[in-house]
């Protein structure tokens, strides 16, 4: 299955055909297709109205430098801050990361936007693209983190995801632009970062995303398209060492340049899907076309993302006259924190 990018803040005549693909499974929305609340609402009602079959519709919410809906909308701190008060107050840190949770998930199932891909749960080892999105450097702490996290979103009938499995925070290179190698051993791994990933899973999370890093002293290919680290590691029964997730699995967007080590598109949704991911994220627009011919004649069941679709939206108005709105924007540190 694949979640597709859309260019702009409606959609085209080629983009209303791409969602009638047997393979098109949801939509994920960025920057670029935000205009205001009201404009948000309808570019999804319109990709649902486009598709033949429930689509997903999606965005990276997340808060600080990675929120894509800003106009009109929280100004949602960074999950570092938590982190940081945890040491001088951990009950009322990991309240207020509910809170953060449940505002983020509140405001994005009210615009009609079914998943923000969160909570980040890598450590804040050092990574040039994880830096403030993650709470800590400590795997416990950020457990804790984690299953906060899930119940505040859980509390709005939004599905968590975690990402980036098995743990994206402490090689430094951003995978956007180059290769990541992490050298560690499935041990060490275990042992720090997995920890949080255990810990949301234990939580009831809906979704994992995974990462393009590589780590070649567990398996020869990045962990995105790795069937060890899909199938044994995270889908594996616990008596076996796996993890036993039962929920969804993402690739991460297949146009990152750490994507490019599986070759050409068609290689990089082949070696995704044949390694264990139920979704493949496509999220640059002129990777598309590509990718729907990629994915021709395969057996595709979109079906599997029905649970992923929010549920009990209250819309704009319904959310304005809950008081815990009010209540949740003051209690939050600022964003600039």
């Amino acid at each position: 299955m694949l979640v597709i990018g859309v260019a702009g803040t409606e959609l085209t005549a080629q983009e209303r055909d791409w969602l009638q693909h047997d393979a098109v499974a949801g939509v994920i929305l960025f920057k670029r297709n935000f205009a205001s609340r009201a404009q948000v609402a309808e570019l999804s009602a319109a990709i649902r109205a486009a598709a033949p079959r429930p689509q997903l519709v999606c965005v990276d919410q997340e808060g600080g430098r990675v929120q894509r809906f800003r106009d009109g909308y929280s100004a949602l701190p960074p999950l570092c801050g938590f982190g940081e008060l945890y040491a001088r107050d951990r009950e009322a840190a990991l309240a207020l990361a509910e809170e953060h949770a449940w505002l983020m998930a509140s405001e994005v199932r009210a615009s009609g936007v079914d998943l923000s891909f969160a909570p980040v749960v890598d450590l804040a080892r050092g990574n040039r693209a994880i830096g403030d999105r993650a709470f800590s450097d400590d795997p416990q702490v950020v457990a804790e983190f984690t299953r906060a996290y899930v119940r505040g979103m859980h509390g709005v009938g939004m599905a968590a995801t975690l990402k980036h499995f098995p743990g994206h925070g402490t090689v430094l290179e951003d995978t956007h632009f180059d290769d990541a190698v992490d050298p560690r051993p499935l041990e060490v791994l275990r042992a720090q970062d997995l920890v949080p990933f255990a810990a949301g899973i234990e939580a009831g999370a809906d979704a994992v995303m995974m990462a393009h890093v590589a780590y070649p002293a567990v398996a020869p290919e990045p962990a995105g398209y790795s069937p060890f680290w899909i199938q044994t590691v995270l889908r594996g029964e616990p008596s076996k060492g796996g993890m036993g997730f039962r929920g969804v699995v993402f690739s991460d967007d297949i146009g990152m340049a750490a994507a490019f080590s599986a070759g050409g598109i068609k290689a990089r949704v082949d070696a995704h899907l044949d390694a264990g991911c139920d979704v493949v994220l496509v999220c640059h627009p002129e990777l598309v076309e590509e990718s729907l011919r990629a994915v021709e004649g395969r057996a595709l069941d979109t079906a599997a993302l029905l649970g992923l679709i929010g549920r009990g939206a209250l819309g704009w108005d319904g959310l304005l006259a809950d008081a815990r709105y009010g209540a949740a924007q003051s209690r939050l540190p600022p964003a600039a924190a």
